[in-house]
């Protein structure tokens, strides 16, 4: 059995036929059980797209939604070999609706086929899916025109494509191409020479798959493995479980904590077939250390250089989320086995995919590829995406649907500052708060405009003074004057205006003060952001829940009116949405109570916290 594998990933534009090519390598390479192909000819009568003969697509369009419309959309990864070596071959979606699922694809090959159908010649999704192969890494590339008996095996159609593609090269980055003329309906030039294109006289797919090298990453890097999972069955054994990603490892050697820099010997290199005298890439195995030391899941045991710790990087992201990524909002960060938060606060490039420049911009859409800096909330050990695809390549991941929304590749680490230090002051929150003889807390109220929010906050700060406590009122419209005067009202300045907010809330918590924030804030996730600037307990979220129709009637600023009239553009509630609370500190319906029965419900709550007496 050849023991050399080849991850090979197809893409390009949808309907060039990736899934007919790699049915038809299937099947020239006698992959395919008897029983298979019985059904691929059944199947192939009822789904089929080749009148009178077998549609090979078939046996990688495995859903039924991808046989009705003749698309993929799952990645379909399908396993073959010849005498040469093994193939994993994984068929991307071509839609630009499924990019996400090409760059899944991608991250795992070492080698790519880059789809064009003849008639079509290069497309947009061409050139996209051509950029995030080069982000990616994948640097041998087959270009395999398809289709050519469609345009009567013309050489010329065939050498024009070439050459617009290699044209594309300067911006795409270090690509090895190797274009090839193929039909893969008919199997020209996929795994035999095809008598109907003489003029091509270089290799076959098949031959250029088997004798292809693939960008092998080095055997003399440094040892890393991200940590799994700490597996301790009882009070005799602890080890730290893993995949080995880069190096090699055996018993003696110092592996050093890259989270804590504290460092300890391997002892022992335990597996399910028994322990083992060294370990290298691609190995799980669970490593057990000379003596104790802190290691949690996802903390990265390595030998030295060890990687950086991260407090900020600089990265390409793929966003793959219909709702656009903005400066300021923040989601799950998952880079080997660590999570943590990271906050966009920078987007300066988009890749124009139909020049393959960068064109500067604010904010990222659905499948634009861009660059981005990212703060995290805690040091991650990374390297770039260069040197490592595990340590340098992340998904960000929205934190309230737990949807994956972008895929990136680090480009530059910017190491935990050393140089800012937190002052640690004598007088603390817990004084100033002792001091005002109440526990310091944000009360945010949120809801539609017109709902009553500034209302309620005006008459709960009224009780709250005539009871001798200490607060600030936040309201949207007062910090539009000031501190808040430069942003408008698109969803990226929505955005950045809460994280101010946030920031300023959290001061005001420190100084000891009870902090009523009443502003529409539309967005869960700009309100979740403001909750975690401050400590569990510190933070209350107000539901101000007034209906749509009921603001309208009220309309105390005449806001409903201009934005119905098109005067006022991107109003919440008219042509910008508004995420309400799901699950509130406090509900407060206007429909069923006052504004003072309604502030009284809050003093209430805050008895019931103990935030005040």
């Amino acid at each position: 059995m050849p023991d050399s594998l080849l991850r090979v990933l197809t893409c390009g534009s949808v309907d060039d036929g990736k899934s007919t090519l790699i049915g038809r390598l299937l099947f020239e390479c006698g992959s395919i059980p008897d029983d298979v192909l019985v059904a691929l000819e059944r199947d192939s009568r009822r789904f089929g797209t080749v009148e009178g003969g077998t549609d090979y697509a078939l046996l990688v369009d495995g859903l039924a939604a991808e046989r009705e419309q003749g698309v993929t959309i799952d990645v379909a990864y399908r396993f073959f070999e010849t005498p040469v070596r093994r193939f994993i071959l994984a068929d991307s979606p071509g839609h630009q609706q499924y990019t996400r699922n090409m760059v899944t694809g991608a991250s795992t090959s070492d080698f790519a086929i880059l789809l064009i159908d003849a008639r079509k010649g290069i497309l947009a999704q061409t050139r996209r899916h051509a950029a995030i192969v080069s982000l990616l890494g994948i640097r041998d590339v087959v270009l395999a025109v398809n289709k050519m008996d469609l345009v009567g095996f013309d050489q010329a159609v065939f050498d024009g494509i070439v050459a617009g593609f290699h044209a594309l090269l300067d911006r795409l980055g270090p690509l090895n191409v190797t274009a090839i003329p193929v039909v893969a309906r008919d199997g020209d030039n996929v795994t035999r020479p095809s008598t109907n294109m003489p003029w091509y006289t270089g290799a076959t797919l098949l031959a250029t798959l088997e004798r292809a090298e693939p960008t092998l990453r080095p055997l003399d890097v440094p040892f890393r493995m991200p940590v799994q999972y700490v597996n301790r069955p009882d009070h005799t054994f602890r080890g730290y479980a893993g995949t080995v990603e880069a190096g090699t490892i055996k018993p003696g050697d110092t592996v050093i904590n890259t989270t804590s820099r504290v460092e300890a010997k391997i002892a022992q290199i335990v597996t399910m077939d028994g322990d083992l005298a060294t370990a290298g890439r691609d190995e799980p195995v669970t490593l057990v250390l000379d003596r104790e030391i802190d290691v949690s899941r996802g903390d990265v045991l390595a030998v030295e250089p060890i990687p950086a710790l991260a407090g900020q990087i600089d990265a390409w992201v793929v966003w793959m989320d219909e709702t656009p990524l903005f400066r300021g909002r923040a989601y799950q960060f998952m880079l080997g086995t660590k999570s943590v938060v990271g906050t966009i606060t920078d987007i300066t490039n988009r890749l124009d995919v139909d020049t393959l420049t960068e064109v500067a911009v604010r904010e990222l859409a659905l499948n634009e590829i861009g660059r981005v800096s990212i703060s995290l909330s805690h040091p991650v050990a990374c390297e770039v995406y260069t040197e490592s695809r595990t340590l340098g390549g992340f998904v960000l991941v929205d934190r309230l649907t737990r949807n994956t929304v972008g895929a990136g590749m680090v480009t530059a680490i910017k190491a935990a500052r050393s140089d800012v230090y937190w002052h640690r002051m004598d007088v603390g929150k817990d004084a100033r708060a002792l001091l005002n003889g109440q526990k310091p807390a944000v009360l945010w109220f949120t809801g539609l405009s017109g709902a009553g929010k500034s209302t309620i906050a005006n008459l709960v700060e009224k009780q709250l003074l005539a009871m001798g406590r200490h607060s600030m009122t936040l309201d949207g419209d007062n910090v539009r004057h000031g501190l808040n005067r430069d942003l408008g009202f698109s969803e990226a300045d929505r955005v950045e205006n809460i994280r101010r907010i946030a920031e300023v809330s959290k001061l005001f918590v420190e100084a000891g003060l009870i902090v009523l924030v009443s502003f529409i804030s539309p967005y869960r996730n700009e309100r979740m952001l403001a909750r975690d600037c401050v400590e569990e307990g510190e933070f209350l979220e107000i539901y101000v829940d007034t209906p749509v129709d009921e603001c309208r009637r009220r309309d105390p600023k005449g806001l409903y009116q201009k934005a119905d009239s098109g005067q006022l553009r991107n109003f919440t509630g008219v042509d910008a949405p508004y995420e309400a609370p799901l699950d509130p500190e406090i509900r407060l319906p206007t429909l069923e109570g006052s504004p003072e029965v309604l502030a009284a419900k809050v003093i209430d709550a805050l008895r019931e916290r103990g935030i005040i007496g």
